[in-house]
């Protein structure tokens, strides 16, 4: 199966990603940690959950249906 990750990076490191085989955002600094709480109760968790939908899914189903038609 597909992942859809989503990384959000400060100075170089990644501080909070959205991962789609988790479900969740997950932080890496205190900073990430706090957000990744904040964001996971709030409506950028809906968003993110749209997005797999809306772009990962159907580029997916594309994607296969494209492969079948090479083979």
């Amino acid at each position: 199966g597909a992942e859809y990750i989503d990384s959000y990076v400060f100075n170089k490191a990644e501080y909070i990603r959205f991962n789609s085989t988790v479900g969740k955002y997950v932080g890496y600094t205190e900073h990430g940690v706090k957000n990744a709480e904040t964001w996971n109760k709030g409506s950028e968790l809906a968003q993110e959950l749209g997005e797999l939908e809306r772009y990962c899914k159907l580029n997916a189903a594309i994607d296969y249906s494209v492969a079948l038609d090479k083979t």
